[in-house]
């Protein structure tokens, strides 16, 4: 169990000794709506969270300090009664004695107060092992906001808990300990788990001798939890915050790294007599890829290499369950999801559950008795689940009860009103919620049948009630405790079978608030209410004394107890000063009669710690005149199909059960009758037919007579008659419901519901991947069936038996492309087929985004993604402009859009080919106007052109700083843009100056005349490598009215072209090619043409000399040349940059 475990874990397997910690985020909304409700034996070694009585105890410290106790209600009344000695009871309740009478019963109380731990907020108590008389409690002061532990003491006591000792484990460091682990098998083996107060050291403290002494052992990594071996007392497993897996064989001493990227809690040890070898560790992990994948490996080695996958495909995060016999994982894909059990280890099966079901979530309830009990949600429901019980195999589901009332916690944990009633097998209490009212059930044959809890005659003072059948049972609350360290609201024990004890109400349905106590001796036929309010309930000597402490968040000092099976009950004054009640914890063992109460005086104030001890008050041990022997006869004759007897000591008897105390006396089988048998897969029992009889019917979709999936030519089935007996159930003879199943040859099928995927679920690959093809067939004959393979890229094969060895295919593809592969199965009665696509692509190494710097509002602008490797195929682009949230989405690598307001726009652009996105962003200046001026390079610049975008940036860059010295055009203003491909060119962007008049009409830019004038008269190059000087000129042929305002009214601007919209003047100057991976039109004499043409390729040599050297010298004279201001003619000197 774990307090923060589902509430359906409730298998009685479940380690009593494993260590956890319980935290609350927040404290309760009031001081009375705290439930602390854990269905546990108080002596398991959980850690209590005081803080869920923070925001109490203020409001408690206040009243304590002004009037010495809270008093309110009756109840506090009779506390204060009983300080007094007055106090004889509850008023009006005549088997209610006090200890302090000259009676039988005289107890032994001692207190201790754990000096310095005021601050402390948390703390973990263990007794550690039966026959030990040592105890460990470590308190820890938890700081909730930074999520660590600032402070801890470690305490230990080693008389029974009458003193303890603060133990010092490094003389002069201050140590935190954040948690303790004792072996399961030698309790004298302790860890604990610490670090020094900065966190920079950490470390394990191991003891031997039970923490007498500790030796220390630094450890380089920090441990979250540590999980012992079963069976092997020096093997452990550490799981780091880092998500690694760590293994030692020699108590903590050396550790080695097993595994990286394991998720937390689904590491399992090898389950004894079912796994093959003990040293092998189940675990989930996540793959290089993000999914996760069952995996298998010896602690002697497991590397990657050696791990085995023991779940072909991936499975869900967090689904990884090893559960005895049983292992499962869940996998969702699309909106379904299929869970998968693997039984003795065999290969994962599909679990079977009603066709239409459709699960939601599913919990495990146990896996005991060689059967798996779950509860499932159904795609109608929301705040309740079905119950399911499966075949030994754990594959055929049927339903046992519909409706059970389910709680969702934090972290996404569920609740599920459902108990296993400990000391007798197949007894399950449950509530069922329907239309909104809950009512609790028991079943006496593990869910076969269910009734309601039969009310008891009288009320706890002996008057008659007004309850009566069928319209007013006994409900219970099935809730688990908050705190670890109380009970929970119904108590049952192995070794005292027939003893019930629970938290509920009459009426007819249950009530939250009320919470009155009741108790059966024999397992639900008859009971009786004992108190008015819920108790906290401690079982001792095999449930031969009950102690009930009131759950109630006011100070105690007295404490109830029983030794007739709740029949009468005596008080003791455990403590002279009242305290808070934090927890009770019982030494392990069925026998022990020795408990400890622990809790606080206030909240400033320290942990006490008060030892009670029932075992002087018995004067001797039990002998066989003492008991009488009992059987549930009257209630149920047969239980599980069999007669059992019981041993129960007389209430005459005042002795210690003690440690050879058994339970069971003698066990018969009875014959079987038709309550033994349950509904198979695909019947179930229909209430609205009862009055035909207790039948079970076939559902709609399921066909008695139709064969299984595993069955083959040569082999025989027997059809479902709908029932089968009981898992676990042991009746002989008598009735056999499923005699009269009807033998059959199994037929030879036609192959139908053929389905082909690949390991992994990755549907793209790159070129030369290894690929694992996975046929699975549903239905039909397989033994006899030819699969003929169909790869698509030349390769065929043709298999035999392929689904039933579960022989892979496996391929590599090598080069880019769609693949079509198809499975065909055949054989004589018929045929079916399946197609699977695979996408081989490379993945993408790079996106860049073509966008000219400048855009006209409202014109038309070109994007344009060039993607590396230029081969990529099956592209994906999603394109953000501006602030836009919602991207584009295109197949094509270029968009058209228009920009409606002037300012800088982002766009950014990712292509994505479902192996790997790439993205690449550019910033695009809006103006309502702005000139452009087409500019061509000496033709010796193309063998140095390697076409990338950083190249065309600098030429760009180098272009603009002459332009700006020659002219005296503030650089600002202008704007080269080198335009992809050969021949080589470019347009300069001259922007508008802030000072530009409103009205253009009226305004001459002479900037334009000023820059054309040193282009024209070759003033402007630069000298690339080698020293080869490289001309830039106007572009041939250009006009004046070419270089008029490209305004929105007459221009689109459409990548780097303009082109008039309304005149007809045509413009030869113009032409743009086709780049690999583009779409680019351009305009030729009014006339719209695609041309392509090829990449552009370079020498070997060619490639050296572009890669080898910087590009661009910018150290350029900053001489201010030129008139800027007139349209005068100059002589303007040369001016070079090297290149």
């Amino acid at each position: 169990y774990g307090c923060s475990s589902p509430r359906s874990q409730l298998s009685t397997k479940q380690s009593q000794e494993r260590a956890l910690v319980c935290s609350s985020a927040s404290p309760p909304s009031s001081p009375f709506s705290l439930s602390l409700s854990l269905s546990l034996s108080p002596s398991l070694p959980l850690s209590y969270i005081r803080a869920f009585h923070l925001s109490l105890r203020n409001v408690r410290d206040r009243e304590l300090d002004s009037r010495g106790v809270h008093v309110t209600g009756r109840d506090e009344a009779l506390i204060s009664a009983h300080s007094r000695g007055d106090y004889s009871g509850d008023p009006g309740g005549p088997r209610v004695r006090r200890a302090s009478a000259p009676e039988k019963v005289s107890l032994l109380s001692s207190s201790f107060v754990l000096k310095g731990d005021a601050t402390h907020n948390q703390a973990m108590v263990h007794w550690t092992g039966e026959n030990s008389s040592v105890i460990l409690i470590l308190t820890k002061y938890y700081h909730a906001d930074s999520n660590k532990v600032l402070e801890s003491s470690l305490w230990r006591s080693s008389d029974y808990g009458s003193t303890y000792t603060k133990l010092n484990l490094m003389p002069g460091t201050t140590i935190i300990v954040t948690n303790f682990y004792i072996c399961p098998t030698n309790k004298k083996k302790v860890i604990l788990v610490s670090s020094s107060i900065n966190e920079r050291d950490q470390m394990l403290f191991i003891s031997t001798d039970e923490g007498s002494s500790f030796q220390r052992q630094p450890v380089s990594f920090t441990v979250d939890t540590l999980l012992f071996h079963p069976s092997e007392e020096d093997k452990l497993l550490a799981y780091s915050k880092e998500a690694k897996l760590y293994i030692s064989t020699d108590l903590g001493h050396k550790w080695t790294v097993l595994q990286e990227r394991v998720t937390k809690d689904r590491v399992f040890w090898a389950v004894t007599a079912v796994d093959v070898d003990p040293d092998l560790v189940h675990m989930e992990i996540q793959d290089i890829g993000g999914g996760y994948l069952y995996v298998t490996c010896l602690i002697q080695n497991c590397s990657d290499k050696m791990v085995t996958a023991q779940f072909l495909g991936k499975i869900d995060h967090n689904s990884l369950s090893v559960q005895d016999e049983y292992i499962f994982v869940k996998v969702t894909t699309g909106n379904r999801t299929k869970y998968y059990v693997s039984y003795r280890r065999n290969e994962f099966v599909q679990m079977r559950f009603p066709k239409y079901a459709l699960p939601k979530d599913l919990q495990i309830v146990s896996t005991d008795e060689n059967q798996v009990f779950l509860a499932l949600q159904e795609w109608y429901q929301t705040d309740t689940y079905n119950l399911y019980q499966s075949d030994p195999q754990g594959v055929y589901y049927s339903i046992v009860l519909e409706n059970v009332r389910s709680t969702k916690q934090p972290e996404e944990n569920v609740l599920i009103d459902i108990l296993e009633v400990r000391g007798i097998k197949g007894v399950f209490l449950a509530n069922q919620k329907i239309d909104g009212k809950v009512m609790t059930l028991i079943t006496y044959n593990k869910g076969r049948d269910w009734e309601p809890l039969a009310p008891p005659t009288t009320d706890m003072n002996g008057k008659p009630v007004s309850c009566k059948q069928p319209d007013c049972h006994l409900h219970l609350h099935l809730r688990w405790a908050d705190n670890p360290y109380v009970s929970g609201t119904v108590h049952t024990k192995d070794s005292a079978p027939g003893l019930i004890m629970g938290a509920g109400n009459l009426g007819s349905q249950l009530v939250e608030y009320k919470e009155e106590m009741y108790i059966t001796s024999d397992c639900g036929k008859t009971w009786r209410q004992v108190f008015e309010e819920e108790h906290h309930i401690l079982y001792l000597d095999h449930g031969g004394v009950i102690v009930a402490i009131k759950d109630t968040s006011i100070p105690l000092k007295i404490l109830k107890f029983s030794t007739d099976e709740g029949r009468t009950w005596s008080i003791h004054n455990f403590t002279s000063t009242s305290v808070f009640v934090d927890g009770l914890l019982s030494e392990p063992g069925d026998e022990t009669l020795v408990m400890t109460v622990f809790g606080h005086i206030s909240y400033r104030s320290d942990w006490e710690l008060v030892k009670v001890d029932f075992r002087q008050s018995f004067p001797r041990q039990c002998t066989e005149a003492d008991y009488d022997s009992w059987k549930l006869t009257d209630l149920q004759k047969c239980i599980m199909g069999q007669e059992r007897m019981y041993r129960r000591r007389k209430e005459s008897s005042f002795c210690i059960k003690g440690k050879s105390y058994t339970s069971a006396l003698t066990a018969k089988p009875c014959q079987c009758t038709e309550k033994d048998f349950a509904c198979d897969y695909g019947f179930e029992r229909a209430p609205s037919l009862r009055l035909e009889g207790d039948r079970c019917y076939p559902d709609f979709w399921h066909d008695p007579d139709a064969p299984p999936e595993n069955c083959h030519m040569g082999h025989s089935y027997k059809s479902s008659t709908g029932y089968r007996k009981v898992i676990a159930n042991v009746c002989e003879g008598g009735l056999n419901k499923e005699q009269s199943a009807k033998q059959h040859s199994c037929p030879l099928l036609p192959p139908s519901g053929l389905q082909l995927g690949i390991k992994g679920q990755m549907l793209a690959v790159a070129p030369g991947d290894d690929i694992t093809f996975i046929v699975h067939q549903e239905q039909g004959d397989t033994t006899s069936t030819r699969y003929q393979v169909d790869l698509m890229d030349g390769v065929r094969a043709i298999y035999e038996n392929l689904t039933v060895t579960d022989e892979p295919i496996q391929h590599r593809y090598e080069k880019p492309g769609v693949y079509r592969v198809n499975v065909k199965a055949e054989n004589s009665a018929g045929h079916d087929q399946a197609t699977l696509y695979i996408q081989v692509t490379a993945p993408l190494q790079d996106v860049h985004l073509e966008v000219v710097p400048i855009a006209g509002r409202n014109q038309e602008v070109n994007l344009t993604a060039i993607v590396l490797p230029t081969e990529a195929n099956l592209t994906v682009f999603y394109w953000w402009i501006g602030d836009n949230l919602q991207p584009k989405l295109t197949l094509e690598n270029s968009l058209i859009t228009r920009f409606s307001e002037e300012g800088e726009v982002p766009v950014t652009v990712q292509a994505s080919n479902g192996r790997s996105m790439v993205q690449d962003s550019k910033t695009v200046i809006v103006y309502d106007h702005f000139q452009v001026i087409p500019l061509s390079f000496s033709h010796n610049l193309d063998r140095f052109n390697p076409n990338i975008p950083e190249w065309r940036r600098d030429v760009g860059q180098v272009v603009t700083k002459i332009l700006a010295k020659l002219t005296g055009v503030p650089q600002d203003s202008l704007v080269t843009m080198v335009k992809p491909g050969l021949p080589t060119t470019a347009d300069l962007y001259v922007l508008p100056q802030e000072s530009t008049p409103v009205k253009r009409s009226v305004f001459v830019d002479k900037r334009v005349p000023t820059i054309k004038q040193v282009l024209s008269e070759n003033n402007v190059s630069f000298i690339v490598r080698g020293g080869l000087r490289v001309l830039v000129t106007l572009a041939d042929n250009i006009t004046e009215h070419e270089l008029q305002n490209c305004d929105r009214k007459n221009y689109k601007n459409h990548g780097s072209l303009l082109r008039p919209e309304e005149s007809s003047l045509t413009h030869p100057w113009l032409r743009f090619r086709k780049l690999p991976g583009r779409n680019v039109y351009a305009q030729m004499h009014n006339e719209k043409e695609q041309e392509m043409t090829s990449p552009v390729n370079h020498s070997e040599d060619t490639q050296n000399i572009i890669q080898g050297e910087e590009f661009i010298d910018d150290d350029l004279d900053s001489q201010t040349l030129g008139n800027p201001g007139g349209r005068s003619k100059f002589s303007y000197p040369r001016l070079t940059s090297h290149y």
